[in-house]
């Protein structure tokens, strides 16, 4: 995006991928259909050091924009839940899109290549296995530390640290949570199981499904909380949100009812996660023979279960990355670093991170968009 930008301004611009391809983070989204944008773009939904810092970028480049680029390619889309547009075919659609764009900008794309060297005189210049370029402007756009076997690495980093500009700690986000303590066995063996919950931590929240797996917890009401959670934090999961548990049960035992504990919970739940939940909380006795505090703990145990992960699954499985370039490095409106005239970074590689639902290709997008208008100004 940056790059078709700035030559559909009259710019030069050639592209240094290191990877055999471009856009391979593209393919693998959404299932391989690209979750592309999201209707509700707005700065509440991405994670920074300075919430703030995202409201130019989105406000002047907003999903009807790349709508209207989607269209004009006459790809075929549509819209999941909660705002989240996918392509309906391929995800390849999209990375074609922006070849063409940059094809019709003029834009020389390289793939393969190495950059061993990046130093900045009154132009930047670079050293790479094909050999050294001299450019007015540099847009580090290599992403984050997130899925590594896609070639994802430290470089915007380390150029980043090499100008002396601040990077706040990178760490995975939109990553699945992991128990390991000797408790926590329970959980792995419900894996396979899925349900809506609210899951919470802190002052965070989301509605959303999750799944259980053979390490932890994963699903999209976890993914997204991932990206709040610290280690040593505990979550809170609440497996039927908005309903009363306790009061369910108490009218449950009022009309007689000689269910167990699983038999009672399994009318709402699972029957896995029901049978796990009464053996924790009421030994799987029978409904008469649970006291009003039985009830009661049941009924939390139910609505807010509080859990204490013990780590993620890494950037690994990390969806995204956490941290970053420090946003009080860069302008918010061009995306150029404050004390290196000349120098962009944009996407995943700054201290920006978007929830799941298309938000961090939108800002991919943005981004760049910001970058290539100005990137190479007189």
């Amino acid at each position: 995006m940056a790059a078709l930008t700035a030559g559909q301004r009259g710019r030069t611009v050639c592209v240094l991928e290191h990877g055999p391809e471009v856009g391979r983070k593209i393919l693998i989204s959404g299932g391989g259909r690209c979750n592309f944008t999201n209707t509700d773009m707005r700065a509440e939904c991405f994670l920074s050091a300075n919430r703030h810092f995202v409201k130019s970028a989105i406000s002047r480049y907003r999903p009807e924009h790349f709508l209207a680029l989607v269209a004009k390619h006459r790809i075929a889309w549509h819209e999941k839940t909660l705002g989240q547009l996918f392509c309906d075919h391929s995800a390849r659609d999209i990375v074609r899109m922006l070849l063409a764009e940059c094809h019709a900008a003029g834009v020389r794309i390289l793939t393969d290549v190495r950059v061993s060297d990046v130093r900045r005189s009154d132009h930047f210049q670079l050293a790479t296995s094909v050999g050294r370029f001299q450019a007015r402007a540099l847009v580090l756009a290599t992403g984050g530390l997130s899925i590594p076997k896609l070639g994802a690495s430290g470089f915007s980093y380390d150029v980043a640290r090499h100008f002396g500009l601040p990077v706040i700690q990178p760490e995975p986000a939109l990553v699945p949570l992991v128990f390991g303590q000797e408790d926590d066995a329970w959980i792995k063996e419900l894996a396979g199981v899925s349900l809506p919950v609210r899951a919470s931590c802190g002052k965070a929240g989301f509605d959303e499904a999750a799944l259980f797996t053979h390490r932890g917890l994963s699903g999209p009401a976890l993914l997204q909380l991932s990206s709040y959670w610290h280690a040593g934090e505990s979550v809170r999961l609440d497996f039927l949100p908005g309903q009363n548990v306790a009061a369910l049960l108490e009218a449950l035992k009022k009309a007689g009812s000689k269910a167990g504990g699983a038999g009672a919970l399994s009318r709402w739940l699972p029957q896995r996660l029901a049978q796990a939940l009464a053996v924790h909380g009421v030994q799987g006795r029978p409904m008469a023979e649970w006291s009003q505090k039985d009830i009661q703990r049941m009924g939390a145990r139910v609505n807010g279960l509080e859990l204490l992960p013990t780590g993620t699954e890494g950037f690994a499985k990390a969806e995204v990355t956490r941290g970053g370039v420090d946003t009080r490095a860069l302008s918010s409106r061009t995306m150029e670093a404050r004390d290196v005239p000349g120098l962009y970074i944009v996407g995943e590689a700054v201290d920006v991170t978007g929830w799941l639902g298309g938000y961090n290709f939108h800002w991919a997008w943005a981004s760049g968009v910001a970058a290539g208008e100005h990137a190479g100004a007189a």
